[in-house]
């Protein structure tokens, strides 16, 4: 039991500082914060990420360009050009450690505006760092695994950030219904998003990137959006606009 509420929480968890620090601030500025709660949050993003942990900066700028170039080859991370989710997913690590690494020449409009924290980025994304969360959940399902099933939940645990992604950037390109009229394959996933918070309302997100609610009609509730409002009114972030795009 222990093993699946730690599953659970690490799922939720990194989940939450994904969307909140690395997509919704560091790639589309939805709100602003200022240096203290920042770093706040990058270390709240390491403790939840784990061995999965990303630069805010790096994905970012890979952020940006799936928007720029979406369903392209230019795309870090496009469906139409891998043969399954897997290879999409190495093709995604392949653009993330070139942009991290400053191998990729990047444009300048996908550099404006990112956090950047040189020092904790490099120590967070080292390769001692991860091998000891790798060996920490090892240990963990050693100790309070009750069956030899639930080791098929430690790959997921280890590659946390790369799965929820991997969901998105795939499924949500293939599946699901469509708010809007684009052109990229972008679909919302799930009507009820309890799963992704928010996340998997991939269409409404292509059509209005920086909104803090992925949610446009009144069934489609995000989570984060109202976190994001709480911690607003609790002067931890601020908000520009209080919302873009309204449910109907």
């Amino acid at each position: 039991m222990f093993i699946i509420i730690f599953f659970i929480a690490i799922w939720y968890l990194s989940l939450f500082s994904q969307t909140f620090l690395q997509h919704r601030y560091a790639s589309h500025g939805a709100f602003q914060m200022n240096r203290f709660w920042e770093r706040v949050f990058y270390v709240f993003a390491y403790i939840t990420q784990g061995s999965s942990y990303m630069s805010p900066k790096a994905y970012a700028i890979m952020h940006r360009m799936h928007h720029a170039y979406t369903d392209t080859e230019r795309d870090p991370h496009s469906p139409e050009f891998s043969k399954n989710v897997f290879s999409m997913m190495w093709r995604t690590s392949r653009f993330y450690r070139q942009i991290f690494h400053g191998k990729m020449k990047v444009e300048e409009r996908f550099t404006k505006n990112l956090p950047d924290w040189r020092k904790f980025d490099r120590f967070a994304s080292s390769g001692w760092s991860r091998l000891l969360w790798v060996a920490g959940y090892v240990l963990l399902f050693v100790f309070f695994a009750t069956s030899p099933w639930l080791f098929l939940l430690l790959p997921v645990v280890i590659t946390m950030g790369a799965v929820h992604g991997a969901i998105i950037n795939w499924f949500a390109h293939k599946f699901g219904y469509k708010n809007y009229t684009l052109k990229n394959t972008s679909a919302n996933l799930l009507r009820m998003d309890v799963l992704m918070l928010g996340e998997s309302y991939h269409n409404n997100h292509h059509k209005h990137p920086s909104a803090i609610n992925f949610g446009i009609r009144r069934y489609e509730v995000d989570p984060v959006y109202y976190i994001i409002l709480l911690l607003n009114w609790l002067r931890i972030v601020k908000i520009p606009r209080l919302a873009t795009v309204h449910a109907h």
